[in-house]
């Protein structure tokens, strides 16, 4: 059945892909199972997003396993014409789908997955939007009876340990031991050691061997020759052996999704983003971070900011930007008590919003992260264990058999038989996979402790490229809320103020930040009293215009405003126009970021290219020009930002593009590595690589270079797996090694590769970047 579909929708390309096992749908599946999902209380709990005549849902697929699920999962659409589009997270096993409602309905949808054997999991936890904390309990019965029963073996083979079978008089005994030997062997076999029996026959079908058939090979052998020298009497056989390498090898694997799943979690949860919202209270503007918002909170969202959790419009009015999620880059317009989404972006005038769910910070993570598992980067992981398929695990199978074969023509059966045992056990390549994954995912971890958040562990990579490095200016490298500022031109009368005010309100530009500021301070108790803004616009890099009553207000650059700049100065300048007649301009002196001469000049000595892009006018010009030599271009538009990067990029450069967030979008998506600064507001963008927390700026290039290092870590954690299987079958060929101990080594090589990059990841993170990371003023 899942065939005729796939054949139906032109979709067996499926088939060609290296790991396309395939699954066969839940026989406790039937038509209108999931009828429920359209009943429209239930509906409104499950979606994630609903607007346009589009919605969209994350369900959990624990059938997911593989490359080629993925690909078919990711390719929904072609499926079925009501399905708009498909994305995969593979670590937490789920799929987001963004659907026409008129095309398919949900039950329609869950139908659909379940026909090509991929049943969503919904349960009441999915409903009241709980997790539920998923234990492998399966796995925890495999190993507690692998266990029980290696344990107790090895008690009843102490005659044998210790000759004691010899005495005829114990012969009875011996015997009595080697039948409950066998009873308690036979759940191990069966049951705790399936699931290396299961994927190794999976390979199998598809005419390749895994990691695991050597494994399930060795079991298997070792457990055929004790029956047979149990049920014939010739010996008491290997079963201690068989439970032993049972137990160590589901014990060792169940240590490393452990730590696979801490790091994950410290990836999605712990390490969440350092932005920040408006959030009002009692009339008065506060700044608060994300993850502390509760439902009947009220944020201010400014032109441009992200709304981080669903909420309810409290404002008269609002245009909502979604192409952050659903693609559609035309605003949605939303009236008075109409329900807001997260993810999407507040366009025009600042709008008042309630809070009714709090954030979800792996929420925003897939957001930001919805590209992560590209099919680029997926096919160069299954190139790597393709390799390790077609080739390692052969050689392991060939060297173990010559061995045998080498001691049986030596008339030595039992050292023979030892050696090919040991050698498919001691030799498994888990280590080689191991190496990378873990180093990268540490690594990704330690960033985050130190309020540097990477998309994904690719990004490590470009990080360690980087040849020129391009710093935005304006809230980049000058602090956010502190700078000196003063209004120049005719007096500025309360009524003027207040038309400042409100233009600046609605703009999350760092300049308006700071005028905001200036006039918050500075403003009379009714300066703000009945305003309405209307008609709100913001042109990046030249200023911002609203109606504000029936005063027409520009504020920006002086050709925004109408006005003839003012020379020799080295601040930057915001002038204000009212009804087409120019007031003045603010002058705001910017304050730079601590030890910015010292960072910029360890990138230069380490051999990095740095410049200054900046879409100011010429300001500070001699103190800049002391830091970054005559790499400096000011007056520079969105568009002149992009074309330069361009042109680095050209001239065989690695560009890292530092800005913050706002108005650098172009620019950091054109970059081989864009990140955004971050300090107090809630510039969260999807066109950056990495996120930094502006109070850690200056040690970018101590990040560079542990980006570097996690290469060097990764090449001497790959080397120690190769060391352990050269010495391991330098033991195991020769018959040295009894299956036990072979079955001990194999997953302390994976413990002792993950201690490796645990460890000196850590110690070269103090080194190149100091402290433990955790305090925010570290």
């Amino acid at each position: 059945m899942v065939y005729d579909i796939l054949n139906e929708n032109q979709l067996c390309n499926y088939y060609t892909l290296p790991d396309a096992r395939g699954n066969s749908p839940d026989k406790t599946f039937f038509e209108g199972k999931y009828a429920y999902l359209d009943l429209p209380g239930l509906r409104d709990r499950i979606v994630e997003y609903s607007e346009g005549g589009q919605s969209r849902v994350n369900w959990y697929i624990p059938q997911m396993h593989c490359s080629s699920c993925i690909w078919l999962l990711e390719n929904l659409a072609r499926l079925h014409p009501g399905i708009v589009t498909s994305s995969v997270n593979f670590p937490e096993k789920r799929v987001r789908v963004l659907i026409n409602d008129e095309g398919i309905s949900f039950s329609r949808l869950a139908d659909l997955l379940s026909s090509v054997g991929y049943e969503p999991y919904l349960s009441l936890q999915d409903i009241e939007g709980k997790k539920l904390k998923k234990i492998n309990r399966q796995q925890l019965y495999k190993i507690g009876i692998a266990g029980f029963a290696f344990g107790n073996i090895m008690l009843m083979s102490f005659p044998e340990y210790f000759s004691l079978g010899s005495l005829g008089v114990e012969k009875g005994l011996q015997s009595m031991f080697g039948t409950l030997n066998l009873l308690l062997s036979l759940p191990v076999f069966f049951f705790s050691a399936s699931g290396f029996f299961t994927s190794a026959l999976k390979a199998i079908r598809r005419r390749q061997l895994n990691i695991d058939a050597p494994i399930a090979l060795a079991i298997l052998l070792t457990f055929v020759r004790s029956v047979a020298e149990i049920v014939t009497q010739t010996g008491t056989g290997y079963l201690d052996s068989m439970t032993g390498i049972v137990f160590f090898m589901l014990l060792g694997r169940y240590f490393q999704d452990k730590t696979h799943a801490a790091i994950a979690f410290d990836r999605d949860y712990k390490s969440y983003f350092p932005v920040a919202v408006s959030v009002l209270d009692r009339g008065e503007e506060i700044k608060k971070p994300v993850t502390d918002l509760n439902p009947g909170d009220f944020i201010l969202i400014h032109n441009q900011e992200l709304i981080p959790c669903d909420a309810t419009l409290v404002s008269g009015s609002a245009m909502i930007d979604y192409s952050f999620v659903s693609g559609e880059s035309v605003p949605v317009q939303k009236s008075g008590n109409d329900k807001i989404y997260a993810g999407g972006r507040a366009v025009g005038a600042a709008i008042e919003l309630e809070v009714t769910r709090k954030v979800s910070q792996s929420y925003l993570t897939q957001l930001w992260n919805n590209d992560a598992f590209t099919q680029k980067d997926q096919e160069k992981e299954d190139a790597f264990t393709g390799l390790i398929n077609r080739y390692f695990t052969w050689t392991v199978c060939l060297i173990g058999l010559v061995s045998f074969l080498f001691w049986v023509a030596s008339q030595d059966f039992k050292r023979g038989f030892d050696a090919m045992t040991t050698v498919w056990i001691v030799a498994c390549p888990c280590a080689l996979l191991l190496s990378e994954n873990f180093t990268k995912g540490n690594i990704l971890g330690i960033f985050g402790r130190y309020k540097f958040y990477l998309k994904n562990a690719a990004v490590l990579e470009k990080l360690a490229g980087i040849s020129a490095i391009v710093f935005d200016k304006t809230g980049t490298l000058t602090l956010p809320n502190s700078a000196a500022v003063r209004f120049a031109g005719s007096s500025l009368s309360k009524e003027n103020r207040a038309l400042a005010w409100a233009v600046t309100n609605q703009s999350a530009h760092p300049l308006s930040r700071l005028i905001r500021a200036y006039l918050h301070n500075t403003r009379e108790n009714d300066d703000r009293v009945g305003i309405q803004v209307r008609d709100f616009r913001e042109e990046p890099g030249r200023g911002m215009e609203a109606f504000v009553g029936a005063h027409r207000v520009r504020l920006g650059s002086a050709a925004w405003a109408g006005a003839r700049s003012s020379a020799g100065t080295d601040a930057s300048q915001v002038y204000l126009s009212v009804n087409n007649q120019v007031r003045g301009y603010f002058e705001v002196k910017s304050t730079y970021r601590d030890a910015l001469d010292t960072a910029v000049g360890k990138l230069k000595s380490d051999g990095y290219q740095v410049f200054l892009l900046s879409g100011d006018k010429p300001t500070d010009e001699q103190l800049l020009g002391g830091i970054f030599g005559k790499n400096l271009h000011f007056s520079q538009s969105p568009e002149d930002k992009l074309r330069f990067i361009s042109d680095l990029q050209e001239k065989g450069h690695k560009v890292m593009m530092i800005g913050d967030g706002l108005n650098d979008a172009g620019a950091l998506i054109k970059s081989d590595a864009g990140v955004a600064i971050s300090d107090d507001v809630n510039n969260f963008s999807p066109a950056c690589d990495g996120i930094l927390e502006g109070s850690r700026l200056t040690r970018i290039g101590a990040f560079i270079r542990l980006a570097k290092a996690s290469r060097h870590i990764v090449t001497a954690s790959f080397v120690l797996s190769v060391v352990y299987n050269i010495i391991g079958l330098y033991f195991a060929v020769q018959g040295m090694l009894s299956p036990v101990i072979a079955a001990i080594l194999m997953p302390s090589s994976s413990i002792s590769i993950i201690l490796l990059t645990t460890i000196s990841s850590n110690w070269r993170a103090r080194q190149l970047i100091g402290g433990t990371g955790k305090k925010s003023g570290d």
